[in-house]
């Protein structure tokens, strides 16, 4: 089965850390644009931070300096390591595989992310 599956999430106070997990089967990830999004409650959904398929990544204003996305190709699995989290990073997230007809591997939230995980839910207490 083809699957995206995150897990890491939970409940932090400012200034704290939490490390998301995106467990990929089915497809081998390394080989595609993949992304984290997040959405927050009353908000379209975000770019986070994405990687293409030689291992260029790129983030979003709001999380840059703080966030940093990493794959583990024998895992088969790709990560969101966030620091110094803020009450505004709440929300839940999203990891999401791009497909490689298009090419290209935008940080933006469009139809050619064609792959998406259930989620998870990250809260950050001030």
């Amino acid at each position: 089965q083809v699957q995206l599956v995150e897990s890491g999430g939970g409940s932090v106070q400012a200034g704290g850390s939490l490390k998301l997990t995106c467990q990929a089967s089915g497809l081998t990830a390394s080989v595609y644009c993949m992304g984290w999004f997040r959405q927050a409650p009353g908000k379209e959904r975000e770019g986070v931070a994405r990687v293409d398929a030689y291992g260029d990544a790129t983030y979003s204003e709001s999380v840059k300096g703080r966030f940093t996305i990493s794959r583990d190709h024998a895992k088969n699995t790709l990560y969101l390591q966030m620091d110094s989290l803020r009450p505004e990073d709440t929300a839940t997230y999203f990891c999401a595989r791009r497909s490689r007809l298009v090419g290209d591997c935008p940080l933006l939230v469009d139809s050619n992310w064609n792959m998406w995980g259930q989620g998870t839910q990250v809260a950050v207490s001030s």
